[in-house]
């Protein structure tokens, strides 16, 4: 009759309890690096306050409906130069169709999944109606296209576009 072999390191306690504490030891090493990778990438609220930004719903609803009732005709385009750098040209006519001057426009490119990476566009009027402005360079891909109308210190129109630059 044969014995079985005998294991020359056989396994003990102490063995089984350094297995399962640099088992755990991993787990804990990567849960720590995924939980700062995701603290260090995430790009904050939406809003500050979401009581503030309740509060303002209604006003926000009102002004809405004034541009609405206003019917302008506002068209943006945007395009991206070889340097990566987006140029925003925005047409505005009011509801008679005459090119509308002396508004001061604002644009805004927001990424949508990274609010410190929006980049704010300057516009100039470069004829009646007719404004236009220059980004510096941005990334391809998705973005949001915020263009807001101001007239004697009051916001008259706003929009909000989603926009893919290649």
């Amino acid at each position: 009759m044969s014995r079985p072999p005998v294991s020359p390191k056989p396994l003990t306690g102490g063995k089984v309890l350094a297995m399962l504490v640099a088992f755990f030891g991993v787990v804990f090493a990567v849960n720590m690096t995924m939980m700062q990778l995701a603290i260090r990438s995430m790009p904050g609220t939406e809003v500050d306050s979401a009581y503030t930004a309740s509060l303002a719903y209604e006003k926000e609803i009102a002004t809405a409906h004034d541009q609405n009732a206003r019917n302008w005709k506002v068209d943006a385009h945007i395009e991206r130069g070889p340097d990566g750098g987006a140029t925003l040209r925005v047409e505005a006519w009011d509801n008679a169709g005459r090119p509308m001057s002396g508004l001061k426009f604002q644009g805004r490119l927001e990424r949508p999944t990274d609010r410190r990476a929006d980049q704010p566009v300057e516009l100039a009027e470069m004829g009646i109606g007719i404004y236009r402005g220059n980004a510096p360079p941005i990334a391809a891909g998705q973005w949001d296209l915020v263009i807001e109308g101001v007239a004697a210190g009051q916001r008259m129109f706003l929009s909000k576009n989603r926009v893919v630059l290649n």
